[in-house]
């Protein structure tokens, strides 16, 4: 028989033994209570007994959350605790033992449970207003669980990328594109290398007219800013799709109104009228990006770089409630001019923070660009990730890169991702901590991949040799494959991109082991040329039939990072039209959100010298007799104030003429003339 069975034998019930204070009435006794309780667990199944128990140890178990959100973080916790049907059955037997105890201690002391029980009932009241209020509290709770297990449904469909990758143990790509706030912040990195006390000193900010900013991730505001109002710009969510949301920046009115304001300032010619522009929009955005730019060529870094943080405080300043800089999930389409002032912003203050010493922090700015959008990469930031990556010491991240995102975007074929990996393995190989043996192996896979970069990009070494101001060896200089003969077969994109590669990366092989390392890689590529290697002409005819034009992209990267040895080998077709600091080399298919309204022209096309000298006389001149003007009453009655201001003209030009008078020179037979005059 069941215990069920044969408690209800003995004429017990489940929760008899153990009575709760608010259990009992004022008026009623023990066993009048008891017989209530047993009609009512008899009338009530057995599963509605558990669905409550299981309940109530829910409750009681969330009860001291007062944050929903807490509950998320113990989500892999609650996992690994018991379900909640053997958390219900083990109090059970518990109870069936604690029962058979009590009923002997029943037997026995009849009289003290009477005594006890009359004790109880005089609290009855006060309890059974606590236990509604109880019962109160659960029904709440129970509404607060559904909620909670909506939030945690809706946080796993919102988070579009799946953590099954994260038990894989690599850096995939929702791990590459994510950012940290903390590494944002360029201090963080300069703590670590000169302590906290250095960084900040013992400056305190002053009380007395403080302007108070709002705080931001990507910069610190200064009391040097002018105070910030609204300046119109604001963002937009497009849509969501498969977890990854695209936002979009919007101009206002008054801000389309400043904005062709400041194309006026550009076409003038003047960095004034900019500067006149920015004292009554001070966070005018393409505004800041353009002067910017020609402090950077005055050398007023200082002044340059304090321009690039305010724009992105103004930026920051519009995001979306939904846009996150870390998550890797939010885009922006560089096809839409309102988006590529964002764009540029980051990677001058990228520049800027590489220039600084803070590598760490450039590379999650590289990052964070490379997220807003991984598949077109319109700043080609591709380019730049891998150097980053060495100089600030991230060798495992940069392997992993290069082994994820090989397969769908042949890294292998950029230079710098072929030399960066085997440099990378040879720094791995250099480290004491590492194991004799795996320090061997990386060492091994380092040449190896040095001779395979070497053979495939052999127009790289003899520019990074004289960049490093090494003389090469009369062997490497007197053989073909190194020699000036293969600089100049070189396709124009591949010879685009060594020149980027080398003038960039150029001191990082100059250090005195990396020299001799690539000493030893260049005489074991050579022994491999000359055995005639199937790899050898493998990697020849892919360097005839790749790199023929380097996309667009490409291009704007070379113009954005100002390396000469790159910018000289751009084509004709991008050196020939005007590049502007705020858009360089825009894309041809932009959407356009509004237009500038059209300018009136005033010089005609094909004027004469004659023409043009009437014009400087007289405004409303036109000799070619086009409309200059949308009224015809305006223009009939300009024709004929024309006529007579040319009628005028004439008639001065014939009483000038005739006016015109030459003085006679002195004639020889001067009796007064000293003939020592000209001596």
């Amino acid at each position: 028989m069941s215990t069920r069975a044969l408690r209800r034998l003995r004429g017990k019930q489940r929760g008899q033994e153990a009575l709760d204070v608010g259990d009992l009435t004022l008026g009623d006794s023990s066993e009048e209570q008891a017989a209530g309780e047993e009609e009512q667990l008899d009338v009530s199944p057995p599963s509605t007994r558990k669905g409550n128990s299981r309940k109530a140890k829910k409750n009681k178990a969330q009860k001291n959350f007062s944050n929903i959100y807490e509950l998320i973080g113990d989500a892999d916790n609650e996992a690994e605790k018991i379900s909640p049907d053997e958390e219900t059955e083990k109090p059970d037997g518990n109870k069936t033992s604690a029962e058979e105890k009590n009923d002997n201690r029943d037997i026995e002391k009849p009289e003290q449970k009477q005594e006890e029980a009359s004790t109880k009932s005089l609290t009855g009241d006060r309890v059974r207003k606590k236990k509604k209020k109880k019962k109160t509290k659960v029904t709440s709770e129970d509404g607060q669980d559904d909620n909670i297990d909506l939030l945690l449904e809706n946080l796993e469909q919102s988070s579009g990328l799946s953590l099954q990758n994260e038990d894989c143990g690599g850096f995939d790509r929702r791990t590459l594109l994510h950012v940290e706030h903390r590494n944002l912040n360029p201090e963080t990195e300069l703590k670590r290398y000169f302590g906290a006390r250095a960084v900040q000193g013992d400056q305190r900010p002053r009380q007395r007219n403080r302007q108070f900013h709002r705080s931001s991730w990507m910069t610190n505001p200064k009391e040097s800013w002018p105070r910030f109002s609204r300046p119109g710009i604001s963002m937009t969510l497009l849509q969501s799709k498969d977890g990854i949301k695209y936002f979009t920046f919007e101009h206002g009115r008054d801000y389309q109104q400043v904005q062709f304001k400041f194309l006026d300032a550009v076409e003038s010619m003047d960095p004034s009228n900019i500067v006149a522009l920015l004292q009554l929009n001070p966070y005018h955005i393409d505004s800041l990006l353009q002067l910017s730019d020609v402090c950077r060529i005055q050398e007023d870094q200082e002044m340059a770089r304090d321009l690039i943080e305010r724009a992105l405080y103004s930026f920051e300043c519009a995001f979306h409630p939904l846009f996150s800089l870390t998550s890797g999930t939010s885009r922006l389409d560089y096809m839409r001019p309102e988006n590529r002032a964002f764009y540029l912003a980051l990677y001058k203050h990228m520049m800027f923070l590489e220039k600084r010493g803070c590598p760490r922090t450039a590379l999650e700015y590289c990052k964070l660009i490379l997220s807003l959008d991984p598949d077109s990469d319109p700043l080609c930031m591709l380019l730049l990730i891998d150097f980053l990556m060495l100089r600030s010491r991230e060798y495992q991240p940069l392997l992993q890169l290069y082994q994820d995102w090989e397969e769908h975007r042949n890294l292998s074929q950029l230079p710098n991702f072929a030399f960066s990996t085997a440099l990378c393995h040879f720094h791995l190989s250099q480290q004491e901590d590492m194991d004799p043996e795996e320090s061997d192996k990386q060492r091994h896979k380092a040449d190896l991949m040095l001779q395979n970069a070497l053979i495939m990009f052999p127009g790289v070494l003899m520019p990074l040799l004289d960049l490093c101001t090494v003389q090469p060896d009369a062997a490497v200089t007197a053989h073909a494959f190194f020699g000036p003969r293969s600089q100049i077969g070189q396709p124009p994109a591949l010879t685009e991109l060594t020149a980027l590669y080398v003038g960039r990366t150029c001191s990082m092989w100059r250090e005195a082991a990396v020299m001799l390392w690539l000493e030893e890689s260049v005489k074991e590529a050579l022994r491999r040329v000359d055995a005639k290697d199937p790899v050898v002409e493998d990697c020849q005819n892919k360097r005839k039939q790749r790199y023929q034009s380097a996309p667009r992209n490409i291009h704007r990267h070379v113009l954005l990072s100002e390396i000469k040895e790159a910018t000289s080998s751009l084509p004709l077709e991008v050196t020939s039209q005007p590049v502007m600091g705020f858009d360089p080399l825009p894309p041809l298919d932009s959407v356009i959100s509004y237009t500038r309204p059209e300018r009136q022209h005033v010089g005609a096309s094909n004027e004469s010298t004659l023409s043009l000298f009437f014009r400087s006389l007289l405004p409303n001149f036109n000799l070619q007799g086009g409309l200059r003007q949308e009224d015809d009453m305006e223009v009939a009655r300009a024709g004929q104030e024309l006529n007579q201001e040319v009628n005028r003209l004439m008639v001065a030009m014939r009483d000038m003429l005739a006016n015109i008078r030459f003085q006679e020179p002195p004639r020889e037979d001067n009796p007064y003339r000293d003939e020592e005059e000209w001596d």
